[in-house]
C-alpha cells in the first residue's frame, strides 16, 4: 500500500517518528513512558512496537494509544489524527465532542494507564484511580474524610520500617499529589488543617525514603515543604515530629552539624516542654551528632534528656513505625552513643535492643549488627569488625540505608592508617560507594 492508499494519520504518525530518528523500540519505550510506565519489561516493548508497525500501516487506529503518541510526538490528538478520525473511531458522528464525550475520553485513557501498569507490574501512576472513580466522588459532594488519610499516614509510617530503601516512593508521591489537589477544592478550615497534617506527614516520609535512597536534593524539597505543611496545620507534635525526624535524616546523610543542630533547636523549641515522640528523635540526634564529634558529657546528656522525654511517652501497641520513639529506638540511640564514645554499656544495649525489634525489621536490625562491627574495630578488632561490616551488608542488602551507610563511613573513618588497604576494608568502601539503587520506581 502507497503512501496515497494509506489513511492520513498512519502516514503522519510515521513522518513523526521518522523526523525524530526512532526506532521502533525507541518510539514504544517513550509511549510506555507517556503513560508512566518508565521501566517496561522487553516484551511489552516488542509487543507495542508490533502494534505500532500495525499503527503505520493504517490496519488499525490507535484508538488506546493515541493520546502516548500525541505526547511523545508534542501534538494534540487533533493535530495528529484530525477531528474526523477521532470522532470514527469513539464512534462519534458529530465535529465535535460534548462534554460527556470528553469526559468519558478521559477516564478511557485514564483506564488504559491502569491496565498497562498492572500489567507490567508497576505502582498505578498518580492520579490515575482518581481520574476512573471522579464520577463517583462528585456524587458524593467531593466529601473529605481526614480520618482515612490519618490513617494513610499511619500505616506508611509501619511499612517504612520493612521495605527496602525507596519501595514507597511512587505510592507516596501519589498520594501526596492527591492530598494537594482535595486542599485545592476544601475551604472548610478544619478540614485543611487536617490535611495540612496529612500533607506533612506524607512529605516527611517521602523525605525519608528520598534520603535513603541518596537523592539528597529532593529530600531537602520535601523536608521544606513537610515543615511548612506541618506550621500551617497548626499541630505542634507533627510541627517537632517533622523537625526532630528532619534532624535524625540530616545527621544519618551528613548535612552540617549546624543545619541539624538548628532542626533539633527548632523542635526543642515548638515542643515547649511537651513530651512527644519528635522532641526524643531531637535529643537523640542531638546525641548521636555529640558523641561522634567526641563530645561525651554533651553526648550522655543528650541520651539522657532522650530518655527522660520517652518514659513520659504513651506507648502504644502498633509495632515498630517511624511515626513513634519506641524502646527499641531508645536503645539504638543508647548504642550509637555508648559504640562511639567507648562506653562499656554499649554490648548489654545492643543486645536489648535486638532482642526487641521483630524480624521483619531489618533495617533497624542491620543498623545494629552496623554499629556491633563498629564496636569491634573501636575495640582494636580491626579484622572481626571489617568482617561483620562487609558481610551484613552482603547478606541485607535490601535493608541498607541511609543510617547504614552512614556506620559504614565511621567504620572507615575509625581505622588506623595500616589498616585502610586491608581487603576487607577496600571491600567495604566498594559495597558503600556504589549508588543506591530506588526501588518501586
Amino acid at each position: 500500500m502507497t503512501d496515497q492508499q494509506l489513511p492520513a494519520w498512519a502516514v503522519r504518525i510515521r513522518r513523526e517518528r521518522l523526523a525524530r530518528g526512532w526506532g521502533p523500540f525507541k518510539t514504544a519505550r517513550r509511549m510506555y513512558a507517556a503513560v508512566g510506565i518508565d521501566h517496561p519489561d522487553t516484551s511489552q516493548v516488542k509487543h507495542l512496537a508490533r502494534q505500532n508497525n500495525r499503527h503505520e500501516k493504517g490496519e488499525v487506529f490507535p484508538a488506546d494509544w493515541g493520546h502516548a503518541y500525541a505526547i511523545v510526538f508534542e501534538l494534540t490528538e487533533k493535530e495528529l489524527f484530525g477531528q474526523e478520525s477521532i470522532d470514527q473511531a469513539m464512534g462519534t458522528v458529530s465535529g465535535s465532542h460534548a462534554p460527556d464525550d470528553r469526559d468519558h475520553d478521559v477516564k478511557r485513557r485514564a483506564a488504559l494507564r491502569l491496565f498497562t501498569a498492572t500489567s507490567a507490574g508497576t505502582a498505578v501512576p498518580a492520579g490515575v484511580m482518581e481520574e476512573i472513580f471522579s464520577g463517583v466522588d462528585r456524587a458524593l459532594d467531593h466529601t473529605v474524610n481526614v480520618d482515612e488519610w490519618d490513617q494513610a499516614v499511619h500505616e506508611y509510617g509501619q511499612r517504612i520500617t520493612a521495605r527496602s530503601a525507596g519501595a514507597l516512593i511512587q505510592n507516596l508521591v501519589a498520594d501526596v499529589i492527591t492530598v494537594g489537589q482535595l486542599l485545592e477544592r476544601t475551604h472548610v478550615p478544619s478540614d485543611r488543617a487536617g490535611l495540612m497534617r496529612v500533607s506533612a506527614g506524607l512529605s516527611g516520609l517521602l523525605a525519608v525514603e528520598l534520603d535513603d535512597v541518596g537523592d539528597d536534593r529532593a529530600a531537602r524539597i520535601s523536608w521544606n515543604i513537610a515543615r511548612r505543611a506541618a506550621d500551617a496545620s497548626g499541630n505542634r507534635d507533627v510541627r517537632v515530629w517533622i523537625r526532630g525526624r528532619a534532624a535524625q535524616a540530616g545527621y544519618r546523610v551528613e548535612r552540617s552539624d549546624q543545619a541539624v543542630i538548628n532542626l533539633t533547636d527548632e523542635a526543642i523549641r515548638i515542643a515547649d516542654g511537651r513530651p512527644s515522640a519528635g522532641l526524643a528523635r531531637a535529643h537523640a540526634a542531638r546525641a548521636c551528632l555529640a558523641a561522634e564529634r567526641g563530645d561525651g558529657e554533651g553526648a550522655l546528656a543528650a541520651i539522657e534528656k532522650t530518655r527522660e522525654t520517652f518514659e513520659t511517652l504513651p506507648q502504644g501497641t502498633d509495632g515498630q513505625t517511624t511515626l513513634s520513639f519506641s524502646e527499641s529506638q531508645l536503645l539504638g540511640a543508647e548504642t550509637f552513643v555508648f559504640v562511639h564514645l567507648g562506653d562499656k554499656r554499649a554490648s548489654a544495649a545492643l543486645e536489648h535492643a535486638l532482642a526487641l525489634y521483630p524480624p521483619k525489621a531489618q533495617t533497624s536490625i542491620t543498623s545494629l549488627q552496623m554499629m556491633r562491627a563498629a564496636s569491634l574495630v573501636k575495640a582494636r578488632d580491626i579484622d572481626s569488625g571489617l568482617q561483620h561490616a562487609v558481610t551484613v551488608i552482603q547478606d541485607r542488602r535490601d535493608a541498607v540505608k541511609a543510617g547504614t551507610r552512614l556506620l559504614a563511613r565511621q567504620i572507615l573513618h575509625m581505622l588506623p592508617d595500616q589498616a585502610r588497604a586491608l581487603p576487607a576494608a577496600r571491600e567495604l568502601r566498594a559495597l558503600m560507594s556504589a549508588a543506591p539503587a530506588p526501588k518501586g520506581l
